[in-house]
């Protein structure tokens, strides 16, 4: 059985000592070991949206539902962060800065596709986009480790690739179509 208060008291004492993110990978691996005890423990996933469960400055937990063939534009979290995947799959393109580009311009370099069951660390310094490739809601625990509403971020426009300040209330309206 998924007891969310469990979990976030897990991910909490994981973040002790130097390998916190892996830390709560290894937590968060356990939990999605089961998807649908996460799913009864968070309930379907039905439409798109981010569902905040735990806000610190330490660690703050969401509950992402994917809309079936969302694209999230490039960004990156300034924290690192844990990604779950309770059910469907998201894809994941990986992007780095352009060496001396004075407009923050990106590339792609890779790719990580996240199915059911699985959980994955990205570093403070990763940049990705997002989709959500299959025809139904994807449900995914996200984990970050500091407080992810307040950070600083970055966006990248699709189409020019340079890079802008974080609009968080573009992001939530995106998962809300």
């Amino acid at each position: 059985m998924f007891d969310l208060d469990q979990f976030i008291a897990d991910c909490r004492a994981a973040l002790e000592g130097e390998r916190a993110s892996r830390n709560v990978r290894d937590v968060m691996a356990r939990a999605v070991s089961d998807p649908a005890a996460v799913i009864k423990g968070l309930g379907e996933a039905k439409f798109g949206g981010i569902v905040p469960i735990h806000r610190s400055s330490e660690l703050t937990v969401i509950n992402v539902f994917w809309p079936p063939s969302m694209v999230i534009m490039p960004h990156n979290h300034s924290m690192w962060a844990v990604i779950g995947v309770y059910g469907g799959r998201e894809d994941n393109m990986l992007w780095r800065r352009l060496p001396d580009d004075s407009d923050g311009r990106i590339e792609a370099a890779g790719a990580i596709a996240l199915s059911t069951k699985d959980a994955q660390v990205f570093g403070p310094d990763v940049i990705h986009s997002v989709v959500n490739p299959i025809p139904r809601v994807t449900g995914a625990i996200h984990v970050y480790g500091g407080d992810f509403f307040a950070a600083q971020r970055s966006e990248w426009d699709p189409e020019s690739l340079c890079e802008k300040p974080y609009d968080v209330e573009k992001a939530l309206r995106m998962f809300k179509r």
